[in-house]
């Protein structure tokens, strides 16, 4: 929240922070020599000015989304010199990621603000004006739902503009976290009041608003330390409202979801959505953070050693140390989130006929930057947030990738989660045999294992376990975990305790060995003729996780510009403070 950041994000929001972009949904004009009293004119102007709100506010915040929502939560191992802290629980305030992350959500939040308070008083349609002020809530929202979840008790900016005319912008009190979360209550029952039934291809619409709603009040519904029914109910009416009304099904595969054109699916609710343009944030950057050296052309990408956790594996019922030919593999959703020896992803690298790991890493006929070297420390790779080369950037979407850019979008509230909400707060309020309940987790559950036998009554460990093979690796599993710890401390630290965020020894042998002969071995002669067996490394100290782990600390630049963060939060009365 420096306050230097926040008078260039009010300045750029004026200006309308000109994008070009190849994409229908967020084509808009350059406006370089546009003030705001020559913007915000008429009805593609204000769609115009919000187009940024999907996308380049959010750029500073994806690392921080995936180590802290994933590598904290024990489903990436990432062990970097920025990335060990969320590993073993020893990030601190001066951890560059959670600084980002701090700045993009407060940038969101200022921009939200100042876009709507200039479409209120454009020469809009009062349609259009209600539409695009209702999308500037709904992402006001979203940034205020990762604040409190990831911070705890946080400031409410109401208004940057009041703030700062009256100078006091850096002298914000902390309210409490419980006051939070009923102030995105507020906000989004605005968003849902203002936004249309249904709006264009990607662009939020009122049962968009009620999906994020509906998970909302699933987490406050713990904050005070036990469950509070009232909100579980509310939580259910909401998702429930958006299964029978939405008119949004499931993708019949679950894959489809996250290649390029799962950009057009409309079980992606909210997303960020990415473009390659001339403007630098404007564009996803995951797969250089999480891919495979070379797998695109742009020499960009570094990801191999963040890689998906041995305990994510073992949820899937998955064993790297299985023969490929014969080890069970039973739920589809495993190979659209990781990839392994033996498998082969045919909507990356479609011009080579598929993305063939094996080959990909050891036939240089195939991969000319292969380093014939397995290199994951788990074993395995990732696969959502792939684009994969520039040809399947071109075949999707008819547009070049870049260095660093992708217009692949993020999910961040799917239909599948919605459906997983209203689960929860049925199974929670103890009615685990609820027919909307079995029919939610039943589409999800059994989409992804399509011989699965129907569930007739649910406990939590099923909602629980279904809600991370479902998202894993999405940027969502810590933020289980700390709902899960309003309410159930004990259970949230003694799981992660009790993960297996370790690595594999000695698996290049083995790996090579098998695509050399077909061959299965655990023991295998390495390049030096010494037998190397592939094992699991148990060394790793258990993680220093307590119930102060789930509040992550302010970035140093915060608490310096406002002492008040080191002070105890205040109560404030969010229903008559403050007013939309």
């Amino acid at each position: 929240m420096k306050i230097k950041n926040i008078k260039f994000y009010l300045a750029a929001a004026v200006m309308g922070l000109g994008l070009t972009s190849c994409e229908d949904f967020l084509d808009r004009p350059t406006e370089d020599n546009y003030t705001a009293g020559q913007y915000y004119r008429n009805d593609a102007e204000c769609i115009a000015a919000v187009n940024y709100l999907y996308n380049s506010p959010w750029y500073d915040f994806q690392r921080g989304f995936i180590y802290l929502g994933e590598v904290t939560a024990g489903n990436l191992y990432a062990n970097g010199p920025d990335e060990h802290m969320y590993l073993d629980f020893s990030y601190n305030s001066s951890s560059k990621h959670i600084r980002n992350m701090s700045y993009s959500l407060w940038a969101v939040n200022g921009h939200a603000n100042v876009v709507r308070n200039y479409i209120a008083g454009s020469g809009a349609s009062q349609a259009v004006k209600n539409q695009t002020m209702g999308e500037c809530l709904l992402w006001k929202a979203m940034a205020y739902f990762y604040l409190v979840r990831t911070f705890g008790d946080v400031p409410i900016v109401h208004d940057n503009s009041e703030m700062l005319e009256r100078g006091d912008y850096n002298d914000q009190l902390k309210v409490q976290k419980a006051d939070v979360y009923e102030y995105i209550c507020l906000t989004l029952e605005k968003a849902i009041e203002l936004l249309p039934e249904v709006c264009d291809e990607g662009r939020l619409d009122k049962y968009c608003a009620k999906g994020l709603l509906a998970k909302v009040y699933l987490a406050k519904a713990g904050v005070s330390g036990k469950l509070d029914n009232n909100d579980l109910q509310k939580a259910y009416d909401y998702a429930k409202d958006v299964m029978d009304n939405s008119g949004r099904q499931l993708e019949k595969n679950y894959a489809d979801v996250f290649k390029l054109e799962g950009n057009k699916s409309k079980e992606n609710m909210i997303a960020w959505r990415w473009v390659v343009s001339g403007n630098w944030t404007s564009q996803n950057s995951f797969q250089s953070d999480l891919g495979m050296t070379g797998i695109d052309e742009f020499g960009d990408v570094w990801g191999e050693w963040n890689c998906p956790s041995i305990d994510l594996q073992d949820a899937f019922g998955f064993n790297v140390l299985d023969d490929p030919k014969s080890r069970p593999d039973v739920d589809t959703r495993r190979k659209a989130t990781f990839m392994t020896i033996g498998d082969v992803v045919p909507y990356l690298w479609r011009d080579h006929g598929g993305f063939d790991y094996m080959r990909f890493e050891y036939d240089k006929t195939y991969n000319d930057a292969a380093w014939e070297q397995h290199r994951a420390p788990t074993g395995c790779n990732v696969v959502k947030h792939m684009y994969g080369n520039n040809a399947d950037h071109m075949a999707a979407l008819g547009s070049s990738a870049d260095r660093m850019a992708s217009s692949l979008c993020t999910p961040l509230l799917r239909l599948a989660d919605v459906y997983l909400v209203l689960a929860e707060a049925k199974v929670l309020m103890g009615q685990g045999s609820d027919a909307d309940a079995l029919k939610a987790f039943n589409a999800v559950h059994q989409r992804a294992i399509p011989n699965a036998t129907a569930k007739t009554s649910l406990t939590f460990d099923d909602v629980w376990k279904e809600r991370r093979l479902e998202l894993a690796l999405e940027g969502d599993r810590w933020y289980d975990f700390v709902r899960l710890s309003y309410y159930n401390p004990e259970r949230a630290i003694s799981e992660i305790k009790n993960q297996r965020r370790n690595v594999y020894w000695n698996l290049d042998p083995m790996f090579k060995n098998y695509y050399k002969t077909g061959q299965w071995q655990l023991v295998n002669k390495d390049d030096d003729g010494n037998d190397q067996t592939a094992m699991y490394d148990d060394q790793t100290p258990v993680p220093n996780v307590n119930i102060s782990s789930f509040t992550i600390p302010f970035p140093m630049e915060d608490l310096t510009f406002n002492p008040h963060l080191k002070e105890d939060a205040i109560h404030v009365n969010v229903r008559e403070t403050y007013k939309y």
